[in-house]
């Protein structure tokens, strides 16, 4: 579309052309059509960006932490103030449903709210050395922090970690994935307006491969917050081991949701198809593999077939159930794990095609999946899928459970379904997951650490663990 507006870089509170003058299309994943114009950044945009965050590390590290609070907390309001905007901006760039793009302008809200909320509670230490000596701990904040952010929830993942790293004192320098930078950009423009100074929050938008490579490799980066695929994952780690950059990685997940016999079935099904549908799937911590005790798998496949064909599939602006992949890459990837499943000698219970309604033709839609007759070393119970496909796998014991959940390169999420308590806290002990759901997927929210265990990551977002990771300690030690 002729009209289809042009996004600049943010840099020193202001929008920046791109210096090439180079500029791509994002396009709608539900039509085709273009959404935007985005600016196509290269090394030079990457290091004026850099240094113009690196002369704003000083000064803001030294605001006290109720001001930045302040602040934080305008962002926080200005959010909500300009929820359905943003909302809109969201679905159009990202394919999502309107609802839930407006829960991620709720969630981006509580992000700036919490953490303002924390950052004048840290409290460090003092250590006991006896009469002769004070010795005490300080928090401090790195610097420049380089923050690359994916397409799946681009506004939500990027307060996510905006958010601990502005209260921890440090300035950033983000870059939006290319298919969704409009609300990135847009919060740093709310940000400024919010009264952050000029240079501690910039955006650089580009490809990855270009702009993200220049900025996790800058040498003025003092940290890499990275959120996105394994493979890429693995080369922002090496990037940052060339410098001895500590890094934050959150990557992917084959997340099991494990139902035991004793467990609520309609609970547990309806449970199941909302871990696999949201967002279309693209979460890398859906639940992407259920584990079904052998005594109610039929029972349980029967509900899951009967909650998938009550799914609505649309565009986001209609807000269905489930809107289009993000990407088209992302579509033909899926598609081709269908095939693969087929392959592999699995069947599906339920959809398994591209929608044949004319009004999707023009979108990267995919049909909410069930593939049963599933084993655990399949591909497709061992690869990140990152769509609305799941893999119904039976066993018949708990140990059996355990074995077969934690049978992944991966340890993000995991949920547990039953009535006892007993059996809920021994499982979830046993399995290798950052974080454990009992009888709701998806539970929990800003306040609980989020990350993984194995190749699902390094560190942790959210909570206090997610503020932590911002800061260094200092011990200082003083003879009396």
């Amino acid at each position: 579309m002729s009209d289809a507006p042009v996004i600049h870089h943010f840099i020193h509170g202001a929008a920046v052309e791109s210096s090439s003058g180079d500029y791509f299309d994002s396009l709608d994943p539900a039509t085709g059509s273009v959404v935007a114009r985005v600016a196509a950044g290269n090394a030079q945009d990457v290091d004026a960006a850099v240094h113009d965050a690196r002369s704003a590390a000083g000064s803001w590290a030294d605001v006290t932490p109720v001001q930045r609070a302040h602040v934080l907390f305008r962002i926080a309001a200005a959010l909500r103030a300009e929820a359905e905007p943003l909302a809109l901006a969201e679905t159009l760039d990202n394919g999502k449903p309107l609802s839930q793009a407006r829960s991620d302008v709720e969630s981006s809200a509580r992000y700036f709210e919490y953490y303002a909320g924390a950052v004048d509670k840290l409290q460090a230490e003092t250590i006991p050395m006896g009469p002769d000596y004070l010795s005490y701990t300080r928090f401090e904040p790195y610097g420049v922090t380089a923050q690359v952010i994916p397409w799946n929830a681009p506004l939500q993942q990027a307060a996510r970690g905006f958010a601990p790293a502005l209260a921890a004192g440090n300035t950033i320098v983000a870059k939006p994935a290319e298919d969704t930078s409009l609300t990135c950009v847009r919060l740093a423009e709310i940000a400024s307006r919010c009264g952050l100074p000029d240079g501690v929050l910039n955006v650089v938008t580009g490809l990855g491969e270009v702009t993200g490579d220049a900025l996790v490799r800058h040498p003025e980066v003092d940290k890499i917050a990275f959120t996105g695929s394994l493979p890429t994952g693995q080369l922002v780690m090496k990037a940052a081991a060339d410098r001895v950059v500590p890094v934050t990685l959150e990557l992917g997940g084959k997340s099991p949701n494990i139902v035991f016999a004793d467990a609520d079935l309609d609970s547990a099904a309806a449970g199941a198809i909302r871990a696999i549908t949201l967002n279309a799937g693209q979460i890398c911590s859906a639940g992407s593999r259920l584990l079904v005790h052998r005594s109610v798998h039929d029972e349980v496949v029967q509900r899951l077939v009967a909650l998938s064909a009550r799914v609505t599939v649309g565009p986001g602006v209609r807000d269905p159930d489930m809107g289009p992949l993000t990407t088209e890459d992302q579509w033909r990837r899926v598609r081709g794990y269908l095939d693969l499943a087929l392959e592999e000698g699995t069947s599906f219970a339920s959809g398994g095609k591209v929608p044949t309604d004319s009004a999707l033709r023009g979108g990267w839609f995919v049909e909410p999946t069930i593939v049963v007759g599933v084993a655990s070393q399949m591909r497709i119970a061992q690869e990140e899928i990152f769509g609305p496909v799941l893999c119904v796998i039976p066993f018949d014991d708990d140990a059996e459970a355990v074995q077969i959940a934690n049978d992944t390169d991966f340890g993000l999420v995991a949920g547990i379904w039953t009535t006892s308590l007993s059996r809920a806290h021994r499982v979830a002990a046993q399995i290798k997951a950052g974080q454990v759901f009992v009888n709701e997927y998806f539970a929990g929210g800003v306040e609980t650490p989020f990350g993984g265990y194995k190749r699902s990551g390094i560190g942790r977002e959210k909570g206090l663990e997610g503020l932590r990771q911002y800061l260094q300690v200092k011990s200082v030690t003083v003879r009396i």
